[in-house]
């Protein structure tokens, strides 16, 4: 009889309720203070990682599309040049293409891997080296000049989708009588160097 009093006496039985520990009351407590300083710390953690979207290499032009097209006869789909930066006539130019999927030769060159093809990385560098030796003050030199020849070629990594191809062509000997102009010509993608070429080009008649 008397385990049977104690059963019925219990707290369960009773209705009465269960003192909690001073600790545990704490415990819950503090649970949603804790879940609020972990959202602190990862809106701190996004606001200290923001910066790089205004360090893209959109650079100023010195020559945009649409001058660049007055002076190319090229047209989609090998049109090459985006943007010259820097251009002295009959001495240098600086200028890029920026790569993108997008690019009609990429579904062909590979379909399992996109790579720009080398030879089309040396026809933007001979489309910059047109730009190079036409006169600007000339109106009928303007879409009028040819590639004549390619000597000492080589790549050395490949080109691929979001890179950006720069390129400079330095003029080594140009005769304005005859229309014909030499130039050592590269591309970089970041500081690597991914194609040289040593090119000839001829003014049409």
């Amino acid at each position: 009889m008397q385990a049977t009093f104690a059963q019925l006496s219990s707290p369960v039985a009773t209705g009465q309720r269960r003192a909690v520990p001073q600790q545990h009351t704490r415990a819950i407590v503090a649970a949603p203070k804790r879940a609020r300083r972990a959202v602190a710390v990862r809106a701190e953690g996004e606001a200290a990682g923001t910066g790089i979207e205004t360090k893209g290499p959109n650079m100023k032009a010195l020559k945009d599309i649409q001058e660049i097209m007055d002076i190319l006869p090229h047209r989609y789909p090998f049109l090459l040049v985006d943007r010259v930066l820097e251009w002295e006539y009959g001495k240098y130019a600086v200028g890029y293409k920026c790569v993108t999927v997008n690019d009609n030769f990429f579904p062909g060159h590979f379909p399992q891997r996109a790579i720009m093809p080398g030879v089309l990385q040396v026809e933007a560098l001979a489309q910059l080296g047109g730009i190079v030796m036409i006169d600007p003050t000339d109106a009928a030199q303007q879409n009028n000049f040819f590639f004549g020849g390619v000597d000492n070629c080589r790549w050395r990594k490949p080109v691929v989708p979001g890179d950006v191809l720069m390129m400079r062509c330095d003029v080594t000997k140009f005769n304005k009588r005859f229309g014909i102009c030499k130039m050592n010509a590269k591309a970089y993608v970041g500081e690597d160097l991914v194609c040289e070429a040593e090119l000839t080009l001829v003014m049409g008649k």
